[in-house]
């Protein structure tokens, strides 16, 4: 990329900015600047000021935090053309996770400024904006409620059957995870060994195939029924 003109198409193609005008991408574009890490590398680190937030181009994010104890949660994995950070603009206070790339990853980093330009001038642009931060503060409420509520092995099939998408035919859905199983396990609120437990279980049952990272999922209907019941096989807690 490099160029203000790729900037502002990577913008336009974001849901938050799709509605605005051409002069308004421009004016965003023009504050942003790109940033390259490599796998492993720490963008920010917990407790630090956020000026603005990131679009991730390619590669992937993670965010998450330590406990007292060293253990680390996962709180979020960031893909090509999502964005984080947004909240904690707004709020101005010190970030509760820290930021490090999961695989070579390129981000663009939209400056607070730009953004409330943007505000200040369209109202339907703060809409969306409130809009995507509820959208996120309901999927960390969804979180605590299958941690608090769902077995293990339901809260994995339901991490499945996302990937898998909406589809509801018989047939196999391959797709590959979306990060190493560590990274996995501390996203459901799992050890690593209760997640392997729990695939190990679903494949024993013939509901899907595990090759390394390659999943397929062999009849999404009836995993989705095996996660509805009550006390599914493999449902210990880690």
């Amino acid at each position: 990329m490099g160029k203000q003109a790729d900037i502002s198409r990577l913008l336009i193609n974001l849901p938050l900015f799709q509605q605005l005008r051409d002069d308004e991408i421009s004016n965003l574009a023009a504050g942003t600047r790109e940033i390259g890490l490599s796998k492993g590398q720490i963008l920010f680190q917990k407790g630090a000021p956020l000026e603005g937030f990131y679009v991730v181009v390619y590669g992937q994010m993670k965010l998450a935090f330590s406990s007292l104890q060293g253990h680390e949660k996962v709180v979020s994995i960031v893909d090509p053309g999502h964005s984080f950070g947004e909240a904690v603009m707004f709020m101005e206070k010190p970030c509760p996770v820290f930021a490090q790339a999961l695989a070579d990853t390129r981000l663009v980093y939209i400056a607070k400024q730009g953004i409330f330009a943007a505000i200040d001038h369209d109202s339907a642009f703060a809409r969306r904006m409130l809009a995507g931060l509820s959208m996120r503060l309901h999927s960390l409420i969804q979180d605590v409620e299958g941690y608090s509520l769902h077995t293990s092995t339901q809260r994995v099939i339901g991490f499945l059957l996302q990937l898998a998408g909406a589809s509801t035919h018989h047939s196999p859905v391959e797709f590959e995870l979306p990060a190493s199983k560590h990274v996995i396990a501390s996203r459901l609120n799992l050890t690593p060994e209760t997640l392997s437990r729990a695939l190990h279980s679903l494949s024993e049952a013939g509901l899907i195939r595990v090759n390394g990272k390659r999943i397929s999922v062999l009849d999404t209907t009836r995993l989705s029924q095996f996660g509805s019941t009550p006390y599914p096989p493999c449902a210990k807690e880690n």
